[in-house]
């Protein structure tokens, strides 16, 4: 633990290191990231006592904090987590090098000829709330893309995540990469946070995944470039053209699966056609299933990450399009129907980051999508957008070819 007064020189010895240790990384090979990769999986499994130890002190500090259920399910690891944080490790380092594609090519009149090829983007600074198993994730990801990172994990996931980023440079002088190519910030105090987002010198962009809270402190203070990750309003639409079981089994899944993460469905609307049959088997099950259904207007643009839902019957699919627009927060949105032109109407309509048709939005998740891991969902239009994996931390740069060519 740092003391405060020593914040500002800890953060930019970081940045410094981290600065140093990107361009190492920024021509390291293939085989070295995946080899760093794969040692760090078989340090995780090899260190499973100590997480789980290191882990059991973040839960008594969690009961402290007087947690609910969903934060303390976000915060808890087990040996099956454990297991698919050393997975993810390797479903990262099997994928493609993002660095070096060739992303587009051409030849000009003049006789040049024009490469677009992906980079690193440099150092990236992550802070994260509560699921320890970001560290790992967050670490593999930016790795793989050639970046430096300096990871700031919740305070309560404190002695979970340096466990974790302990096997992570390990898997880095396995691989004879430099150590501080993933840097944790040693320290609870907020003031690191604070000081993270004004090192424009060293950072090149910061990625917040956490509650509102979080990310907008993060969008209201920060002078370095962010990748916003706003909260997941997530709703899921049934239309009167919906199939029953479908509907039960997507609905009660997105809700009720791990109601504590970001793709768990916190609004169920139903057409007015169905309210009455369907929708009322709907209602029963997820009470039947523990989940509060709340109903109003002062239930609607929540994130409870708890076993509560907001329920609105709507007249049609226009006024769910509506209320979505106007209460979601542009994370994932469903519809449950048979009906291919509502789905498409649907999907025309309404610009979140991911929309899905009779698919649980669970499934909002970059592992899901075969990204291996993800450093967040990304809720803004630029660079990146929905599961941020290895491939959307990179930039380009273009290569230009001549033979003596001069400008007329």
């Amino acid at each position: 633990m740092t003391d405060t007064q020593d914040i500002p020189a800890l953060m930019a010895d970081l940045g410094a290191r981290a600065r140093a240790a990107s361009a190492t990384l920024a021509f390291a090979t293939s085989a070295q990231k995946q080899a760093a990769l794969e040692a760090a999986a078989e340090a995780i499994l090899a260190g499973k006592d100590s997480i789980l130890a290191a882990n059991a002190r973040d839960l008594d500090y969690g009961r402290e904090k007087g947690l609910g259920p969903a934060m303390m399910d976000r915060l808890m690891l087990d040996e099956a987590r454990i297991r698919a944080m050393a997975e993810g490790l390797r479903a990262v380092a099997a994928q493609e090098d993002p660095v070096g594609r060739i992303l587009a090519e051409w030849d000009r009149p003049s006789g040049l000829h024009i490469q677009r090829v992906a980079t690193p983007l440099g150092v990236i600074g992550v802070i994260y709330e509560s699921r320890p198993n970001v560290t790992a994730d967050a670490g593999a990801l930016c790795l793989k893309a050639g970046n430096a990172v300096i990871l700031r994990g919740g305070s309560e996931s404190f002695h979970s995540s340096r466990a974790i980023h302990a096997c992570l440079v390990a898997g880095l002088k396995a691989a004879d990469l430099p150590e501080d190519a993933i840097q944790l910030i040693p320290t609870r105090d907020r003031a690191a946070v604070r000081e993270m987002l004004t090192m424009t010198d060293t950072i090149d962009v910061i990625v917040p995944r956490g509650g509102k809270g979080l990310v907008g402190l993060v969008q209201r203070e920060a002078r370095v470039p962010v990748f916003a990750h706003l909260e997941g309003i997530v709703h899921v639409y049934v239309d009167r053209a919906a199939d029953a079981e479908k509907a039960r089994a997507v609905v009660l899944n997105a809700k009720t699966r791990r109601p504590g993460i970001c793709g768990a469905a916190e609004c169920l609307l139903l057409h007015r056609d169905i309210a009455e049959g369907l929708g009322r088997e709907l209602r029963e099950a997820l009470t039947e299933a523990g989940v509060a259904l709340r109903e109003g207007e002062e239930a609607w643009g929540r994130e409870f990450l708890d076993m509560i839902m907001a329920v609105r019957v709507v007249d049609d699919l226009d006024q769910a399009i509506a209320h979505i627009r106007r209460y979601g927060s542009g994370h994932t949105d469903a519809i449950i129907t048979e009906d291919m032109a509502a789905r498409d109407h649907f999907f025309e309509r309404l610009d979140s980051a991911i929309l899905m048709h009779n698919a649980s939005t669970q499934f909002a998740d970059g592992g899901e999508f075969g990204m291996g891991a993800e450093i967040g969902i990304a809720t803004g239009k630029l660079h990146a957008r929905g599961p941020v994996g290895a491939a959307q931390l990179t930039s380009f740069k273009y290569l230009v070819e001549g033979e003596g060519t001069i400008r007329d």
